[in-house]
């Protein structure tokens, strides 16, 4: 199968997605620069399943040439970036600005194109610590990547 993705990144597209990032950002959570950089769209949701906590901090973002790997898939540190983020931010919507402890990603498929969907929820709610987890799908709903984590709650 050939490649038609270009062998450099369209240098107008990203001036001017550097243009409107530097524009849009502001150094709060959700706009933050790198968060605009990156494309990010957030929501906060209750999460579906009965027995599990109420939040969810779901991201979206599209892959873009400026997102991809030399492979032409979306970058690893991106993934893990916007899976850390999404817990993050739900530990800032529930109680304050809070701090990753450890992050372990395990990566399960390569996500060429599209639209990702990333999905933060807590495992274990704690006063001082929380477990929580993140789960990465593609535009085809299939999980491509899951990252565990362990936060320290403000306060």
């Amino acid at each position: 199968m050939a490649d038609d993705r270009p062998a450099r990144v369209d240098e107008a597209v990203v001036r001017e997605h550097m243009e409107e990032v530097i524009e849009s950002h502001e150094q709060a959570f959700e706009t933050f620069f790198f968060a605009r950089f990156l494309g990010l769209n957030f929501e906060y949701l209750p999460a579906e399943a009965p027995d599990a906590d109420k939040e969810v901090c779901r991201l979206t973002f599209e892959v873009t040439d400026m997102l991809r790997n030399p492979q032409g898939s979306l970058h690893g540190g991106v993934m893990a970036s916007a899976m850390d983020i999404s817990m993050g931010h739900l530990v800032n919507k529930i109680a304050g600005a809070g701090a990753t402890i450890e992050l372990k990603v395990q990566f399960m498929r390569p996500v060429m194109e599209g639209l990702v969907t990333c999905e933060g929820r807590f495992t274990k709610k704690g006063r001082s610590l929380s477990f929580m987890e993140s789960r990465l799908m593609g535009p085809d709903g299939k999980l491509a990547a899951l990252a565990t984590a362990t936060w320290k709650m403000p306060g």
